[in-house]
């Protein structure tokens, strides 16, 4: 690597960081939630601070610890984590262009640190300008993975001494981080078929009690379906 690719990285490392900031800040406090909640259930601050670091997928966590908490035992988590993080096929997938050439240890140590945020955020900046690459993702990830192990640690330490969490509005914080990287993916009325789609499945079905991550995860195949089958809006030559 020359000293002008170095720089170049570096300078991506670093506006990927910056970038993440704000949504960190919000996977902080669900972070924290989500800590106190495992807490709560019996999970010591260690255990949930290495699952954190090793799994960096909030949501198949949050899922798999209510699985644990219902009584559904290690399978029944296992199948649930696993069903909720099968968009990280679609996901990762949809880094391809953006790792391309790069070498099989940076791609993936960027695959380890992609989550939900710094996923869409990358997404995001790299649709308005195509220069943004694995650096940008990386940074943004290296800032989410260590907020995010930090803030689920630090539930976890003073959990029995908060109680719950309904006083303090954190129960929120779940619902806010997604609304806002949605916001961030959103790119016009074109998107609005495959989202109600999804929305509306996922919640008949979670209503009608479905487990919450198959819930989501059919809804989000039937939102791919409508994306994939509707009719095109381009006018024939």
């Amino acid at each position: 690597m020359t000293d002008q690719q170095a720089h170049r990285l570096t300078t991506s490392l670093g506006k990927g960081a910056l970038a993440i900031l704000p949504l960190a800040f919000g996977a902080a406090l669900y972070g924290f939630a989500f800590g106190v909640l495992a807490a709560q259930i019996g999970f010591p601050w260690w255990g949930i601070a290495t699952m954190s670091g090793l799994v960096h997928a909030g949501s198949s966590q949050i899922i798999a610890t209510e699985q644990f908490s219902s009584g559904s035992g290690v399978l029944g988590a296992v199948l649930a984590g696993g069903a909720l993080n099968l968009r990280y096929i679609g996901i990762v997938a949809s880094l391809t262009p953006l790792l391309r050439g790069q070498p099989l240890a940076t791609k993936l140590l960027a695959i380890h640190l992609t989550g939900d945020e710094n996923w869409a955020l990358t997404m995001s900046r790299r649709a308005k300008d195509p220069k943004i690459g694995a650096g940008f993702l990386i940074g943004s990830g290296c800032v989410m993975i260590t907020v995010w192990t930090a803030s689920t640690a630090l539930g976890a330490l003073v959990g029995s001494a908060v109680g719950d969490l309904e006083k303090f509005g954190l129960s929120f914080a779940f619902t806010a981080a997604f609304i806002a990287m949605a916001r961030g993916l959103w790119k016009g009325t074109g998107d609005l078929a495959p989202w109600l789609a999804s929305f509306a499945t996922s919640f008949g079905l979670a209503s009608v009690g479905l487990p919450t991550a198959y819930a989501i995860v059919l809804g989000a195949l039937l939102g791919v379906a409508v994306v994939l089958f509707r009719p095109s809006s381009k006018v024939p030559a």
